[in-house]
């Protein structure tokens, strides 16, 4: 993730929870009062977050020490010590509950999309998100993809063209919208054309595009489709597929198969943070996403 943009997300958020104080932590902590949290992992997955660790809680402390025991992308069990963090206690209190929403979120999409991965098994295709990502979050959500061991599609409408069916609808036809694309943009930017039919896909093959995908279409229909697509044209499949039907699309021979519930319908990972006293006893722990 983009360091600057990682860190002016996080104050953001800080600033969201706290704004002017923490009203209840200023009322009890007036000192320099040191603690320590430990991040605790309560079922098996994959993690993702340390750099929001590593980046959120200096912001509240600047003499804060972070101890990261994972890496991005390793799977955890239950039970198992992500990460401990020591500090000014009213900068733990502060900053916990936002970063672990941040981590929770993360890894509940890597440990989604990991299962989404094994769940093809063997295959060639690769497994890639959408941009249906929360509002706020696509950087660190589509981060999270990658963890996962996914891709990542387009980041926004700039960086890619993907001409959908509103698109052709307005433009008139699948010709005439990769023309006017092509007249407008450069060579370094691949055209994607959303597909339904065979006919589209022939048209979309004669009007020179890049990436052609297959919306809603059933694994026999898009074996039958891709016959009609060059080798050299990379190839799609989305909509409708879910993680309980996925398998059914392993033998497509798609490059790319494309999962709108990675971001939108993941859940959170159950992690917690335990907060010690001294070196062993712990007196609280947070884990619910309140």
């Amino acid at each position: 993730m983009n360091t600057v943009k990682l860190r002016l997300s996080i104050e953001q958020f800080l600033i969201e929870d706290i704004w002017e104080q923490d009203l209840t932590t200023d009322t009890i902590f007036t000192g320099d009062a040191q603690g320590e949290i430990v991040f605790l992992a309560k079922e098996n997955g994959i993690f993702c977050g340390q750099d929001i660790l590593l980046t959120g809680f200096p912001l509240l402390d600047a003499d804060v020490e972070v101890s990261i025991f994972v890496k991005d992308g390793d799977a955890i069990q239950a039970g198992q010590e992500l990460g401990k963090v020591v500090g000014k206690v009213s900068a733990l209190l502060k900053g916990e509950r936002v970063i672990l929403n941040l981590v929770q979120r993360m890894s509940g999409i890597a440990t989604l999309t990991q299962k989404a991965v094994q769940t093809l098994g063997e295959s060639d295709t690769r497994i890639c998100d959408t941009r249906k990502t929360t509002p706020g979050l696509r950087m660190f959500e589509k981060y999270a993809v990658r963890c996962g061991g996914g891709y990542n599609h387009r980041y926004g409408l700039y960086d890619g063209i993907m001409i959908k069916d509103n698109h052709i609808s307005f433009a008139g036809s699948i010709t005439e919208a990769v023309q006017m694309v092509r007249a407008r943009t450069g060579h370094m930017v691949k055209v994607e054309v959303e597909t339904e039919t065979k006919d589209q896909v022939i048209e979309a093959v004669e009007a020179g595009a890049d990436v052609i995908m297959f919306d809603n279409r059933t694994p026999e229909e898009i074996v039958q489709m891709k016959e009609l697509v060059p080798d050299h044209i990379i190839t799609e499949a989305s909509g409708g597929i879910t993680l309980e039907n996925l398998g059914d699309y392993s033998d497509c021979g798609v490059d790319y198969i494309s999962l709108g519930f990675l971001t939108h319908s993941y859940k959170a990972l159950d992690i917690s943070v335990k907060v010690t006293a001294g070196d062993t006893h712990p007196l609280s722990e947070r884990g619910a996403l309140i």
